[in-house]
């Protein structure tokens, strides 16, 4: 004979017995009175209770099991949440995975690519979460991704850096880095971003473009403007239970006139005389763009946010992720790499 301890009744444990040898088979369960009954089956066949949400048992304990004849489907029940959970080896879950922002050169540092939609979860497999970094000025961002199980490797690539004095084009990347004066602006990810803008031309105030978002490319400056060109905006998520824009590119550098202004979702402003300001962490955003006296903006970190049904959250992480709820689902959001077990 063999026991197998399933959950736990009203005297602190559930014994399955199983012959090693065909014959009769036993499980004792709570009945709808809460003391316990025995179903025996010669068959091989053991019988579940059956109930709906407002049935057996009346006072449940963690791990125990019925059968909902309302769903037609087997449950047990999990005190953590409190809640009846059906029995699956897969749930659905949304992630925004958003990589680091380019450091903006003259031009507009591009923004981070930006991945978002939902994917399948299996029980129990650990899922790696990696954070890029913000690139420092004229440095592409670092890639962000998520991976794991039955999961095809999410990968959002790092934002592209500002063209500047000696390399005068913006480079490719998730969203791309903006051209200076006198350049191109680099490619966007396809899915991920778009390219950033071209420098407004050779004139006394030099005029750069703006770094590109994920919802937009950078803008390239008029050639009657000295304004520098604003970075592309990002794109709005409510992952988190809050509308928030994620990824925008940085603002284009100017000698004169107004710089750009970063795109919403982090991007940084450019500057016409000052340091320019580094995008915001965790969105990423853009650097913004510099003129020749002054350094550049760096880009802003990523961040990878998970979305996982309540009922189904483990409460095992590593990283440290800031953990929230919004209606019915567990908000995970990672400011650093770590794990997330399903």
């Amino acid at each position: 004979m063999s026991s197998l301890i399933l959950a736990g009744d009203t005297s602190g444990t559930l014994t399955l017995t199983v012959p090693a040898t065909a014959g009769t088979n036993t499980i004792t369960l709570p009945a709808a009175t809460g003391t316990l009954s025995t179903q025996t089956s010669s068959t091989g066949a053991l019988l579940i209770p059956v109930g709906t949400t407002g049935e057996r048992p009346g006072s449940p304990v963690n791990g125990q099991i019925r059968y909902n004849s309302t769903t037609g489907a087997p449950e047990y029940y999990k005190s953590s949440t409190p809640a009846w959970v059906p029995f699956t080896n897969t749930y659905s879950a949304d992630y925004l995975v958003v990589a680091g922002g380019g450091g903006g050169g003259q031009g507009g540092g591009g923004a981070g690519g930006l991945l978002t939609s939902s994917t399948t979860l299996y029980s129990g497999a650990t899922y790696v979460v990696t954070v890029g970094g913000g690139g420092a000025a004229v440095t592409n961002g670092s890639n962000s991704s998520f991976s794991g199980t039955g999961l095809t490797t999410l990968t959002a690539i790092g934002g592209g850096k500002g063209g500047t004095v000696g390399s005068i084009n913006g480079s490719s990347g998730g969203s791309g880095g903006a051209g200076r004066y006198d350049g191109s602006g680099g490619a966007g990810t396809s899915g991920q971003g778009n390219a950033g803008g071209n420098g407004g031309g050779a004139s006394a105030d030099y005029p750069s473009g703006g770094g590109g978002g994920a919802g937009a490319v950078g803008q390239t400056p008029a050639s009657s403007s000295a304004n520098g060109g604003n970075g592309g905006i990002g794109v709005q998520s409510s992952i988190s239970g809050t509308a928030t824009y994620y990824a925008g590119g940085g603002g284009g550098g100017t000698d004169g006139a107004t710089s750009g202004t970063g795109g919403a979702g982090g991007g940084a402003n450019g500057t016409t005389g000052t340091t320019p300001t580094g995008a915001t962490a965790n969105t990423g955003g853009g650097g913004g763009g510099r003129n020749s006296g002054t350094p550049a903006g760096a880009g802003g970190s990523g961040v990878v946010i998970l979305s996982v049904p309540t009922a189904y959250y483990t409460g095992t992480t590593t990283g440290s992720p800031t953990v929230t709820t919004s209606g019915s689902n567990t908000i995970l959001q990672f400011n650093s790499s770590g794990s997330y077990t399903a």
